[in-house]
């Protein structure tokens, strides 16, 4: 139904219902809370993962069931929580309706090159609740949004990544694997300033350019210890010209 695993400083969350297309119905929604608050639980685990199937990441809700509960965490089970550690979507095969917005829900999404996304709900009538009116548009704009939204059409891994919807493509198969190794190179920074970076972006949303600073601001100020360690190690020698950083085309 929904695996936890830890790979390292990565955890990762699996849904495993592949004779429904891993669609969601209210046990295994139950189950995706659970294990998400797992992991921000879970001190040893810096970055999440979710992950589905190899042909399908997620059809969404279970429209054969139709169990679902409108509960504070949403109705996918966390699409209404806010984790403080980074989120990545290892995405293969079709990523729509609910699945879409699980995916919008992390922070990052990488997808196999067949991988397909859109707002499949639309053909019965499903609307979209699980955040993905409000996350989508902020991902890609309020055209590209309304066009997936109202059409329902389907939307490659290309066009995706030209969107800025799928972050990175990689090979059919090694989403999960390239999720993973993208998760540990982030559990390699201090982890201070990665959440408190990701937190001034995220609090910032929608605030005028002049209070988004002032969050930046304030977010900056809580890990200003850590950058003076980061900087006396600079001066110690570490990280010289750019030794460190990863460098690689993706």
């Amino acid at each position: 139904m929904v695996t936890y695993e830890r790979e390292g400083p990565v955890a990762v969350v699996s849904i495993d219902r592949p004779e429904a297309r891993h669609a969601i119905d209210d046990r295994t929604a139950l189950a995706l809370r659970d294990a998400w608050e797992r992991f921000e639980a879970d001190a040893d685990a810096d970055v999440g993962v979710l992950t589905g199937g190899p042909e399908t990441f997620s059809a969404g809700a279970d429209l054969e069931k139709m169990d679902l509960e409108d509960r504070s965490e949403g109705w996918l089970g966390f699409t209404r929580m806010r984790v403080s550690k980074p989120t990545i979507a290892a995405v293969e095969g079709y990523c729509v309706a609910g699945g879409l917005e699980m995916a919008l829900w992390c922070d990052l999404r990488v997808a196999g090159e067949s991988a397909t996304f859109g707002c499949f709900e639309r053909r019965f009538g499903v609307p979209l609740v699980d955040g993905g009116t409000q996350r989508l548009p902020r991902l890609v704009g309020r055209g590209r949004a309304l066009d997936m939204i109202l059409s329902g059409r389907p939307v490659d891994a290309a066009e995706a990544h030209d969107w800025g919807l799928a972050d990175r493509v990689v090979d059919d198969g090694t989403a999960r694997e390239a999720a993973v190794e993208l998760g540990q190179s982030i559990a390699d920074f201090p982890q201070e300033t990665v959440r408190s970076d990701r937190a001034a972006v995220y609090d910032g949303i929608g605030e005028s350019l002049e209070r988004g600073l002032q969050i930046e601001a304030l977010h900056g100020r809580r890990v200003l210890d850590v950058a003076e360690a980061g900087a006396d190690r600079f001066a110690a020698g570490d990280g010289r010209h750019g030794a460190g950083v990863d460098e690689r085309d993706d």
